[in-house]
């Protein structure tokens, strides 16, 4: 059985077709869904997936990109929704500095907002970062001084140095689609050499659709495409990436246990 860390089920080129999405997948061996939300008008539908549907859980968070139309959400609106029986993780949340959205200040306050609530919770915190590794490795740094909290980084595209930064802090790193396309070289080299109490595996459709799938809307069913593909880069069995993911997934999220 694979988890799918990381995904979008309220997303246009899921949603539409919710049922038989979550179908596919289950009969591909995906035995778990971590549905992601990345507005505040997401949640209700996020965690009414999540609700209805046995092996899905639910996060609440703001993406980077949508700082600026949260710029006074507090922690207690994150905090209320993280009650919720199947909200096991605080995000997505981080810095994105590539498309630069929203003013980074803002993601950057409200980054260490979600940091808050991941400590104060327990919940792992679900962060994004793009061309922003610095200030990414800075304030997750800061605030672990202050009290750790569980994190990961999702979908990792960044740098080996990153990568080591992160492990050294504690923090877990999930491998999305994007290690199998032809130019990830670096990425698959890290892939290779990660820890294995510390890697997962996601799909983040529907976008990045892993090879041979390349140009299609991406579908949980995917992680198996990709898992088994890491698999290869560490000389492992797809069964034994399987058995060391999932059980990952559990220990970080230990609320899905529950």
């Amino acid at each position: 059985m694979l988890i799918d860390s990381h995904c979008h089920l309220e997303y246009e080129g899921l949603v539409e077709d919710q049922h038989g999405v979550l179908a596919r997948a289950r009969e591909a061996g995906i035995g778990g869904f971590l549905n992601i939300s990345t507005r505040q008008r997401e949640w209700d539908r996020v965690i009414g997936t999540a609700a209805r549907e046995n092996d899905v859980w639910a996060s609440v968070g703001i993406h980077p990109h949508e700082a600026d139309q949260h710029a006074d959400l507090g922690a207690a609106a994150l905090l209320e929704r993280a009650a919720h029986a199947k909200v096991i993780g605080i995000g997505e949340t981080g810095l994105d500095y590539y498309y630069d959205k929203s003013d980074r200040d803002t993601q950057q306050a409200l980054f260490r907002t979600h940091i808050g609530v991941a400590r104060e919770t327990g919940l792992p915190l679900i962060v994004h970062t793009r061309d922003a590794e610095d200030d990414t490795a800075r304030i997750i740094g800061e605030e672990m001084g202050k009290g750790a909290f569980p994190a990961l980084i999702h979908c990792f595209t960044a740098s080996a140095d990153f990568a080591g930064k992160m492990l050294d802090l504690g923090l877990t790193i999930s491998l999305s689609g994007i290690v199998t396309f032809k130019n990830a070289k670096d990425l698959q080299a890290i892939a290779a050499e990660l820890p294995e109490d510390r890697i997962l595996v996601e799909t983040d459709s529907p976008f990045l659709a892993p090879v041979p799938h390349r140009g299609k809307p991406c579908e949980p069913a995917y992680t198996a495409d990709t898992a088994r593909f890491v698999a290869e880069l560490r000389g492992i069995a797809p069964e034994r990436l399987a058995e060391v993911t999932t059980r990952n997934f559990h220990v970080l999220f230990r609320k899905a246990s529950g």
